[in-house]
């Protein structure tokens, strides 16, 4: 049996965490903030995009400085998806602390909760609610890129992640 993913309590995060905050881009310092996380640029091997280590009463996200600002973005919603829904898995060293890591694996359907951290950075940086606002009044047309463009500037995402996301909210069920 495949197990289910949380996609309404992915939604329901994603939106608490984003009380006080009313139209894009949206802050993912403030959001960090709420969760108690520290926000650190690092050396990684380019096929880590980031980390999120928990342990000694600190919670610390790791993004790939080398990376595109854009990249970066969705890589701390990510790690602060993971850090808002998942417990992590234990990594002893010296002591005990817990660890999530942004990989190529992340971007592949194959793990639960990475599947919700992805849809959790997708719901954060990309409200439904904010998008619908911006999108009112507006035919929807995936190939006016002068438009995707826009909102993509709009919400300091790439415009594939725009594309992404509009396909997901708008698509035909």
């Amino acid at each position: 049996m495949k197990p289910r993913i949380g996609y309404a309590r992915v939604r329901r995060k994603a939106a608490e965490l984003l009380e006080g905050q009313n139209s894009p881009p949206v802050s993912l310092d403030l959001v960090a903030d709420l969760l108690g996380a520290e926000i650190r640029e690092v050396e990684l091997d380019d096929d880590a995009s980031g980390i999120l280590f928990r342990g000694n009463g600190r919670k610390v996200i790791a993004v790939n400085r080398s990376h595109h600002p854009l990249r970066k973005r969705f890589t701390i919603a990510h790690e602060l998806g993971h850090l808002a829904l998942h417990k992590g898995a234990e990594v002893h060293v010296d002591q005990v602390f817990r660890i999530n890591l942004r990989d190529a694996r992340s971007a592949t359907a194959e793990d639960v909760e990475e599947i919700e951290a992805n849809a959790f950075a997708a719901n954060l940086l990309i409200p439904p609610q904010w998008i619908r606002l911006d999108l009112a009044g507006y035919t929807l047309d995936l190939e006016n890129e002068a438009r995707i463009d826009a909102l993509a500037e709009r919400y300091q995402v790439s415009k594939q992640a725009m594309i992404v996301r509009l396909t997901s909210l708008f698509s035909p069920k």
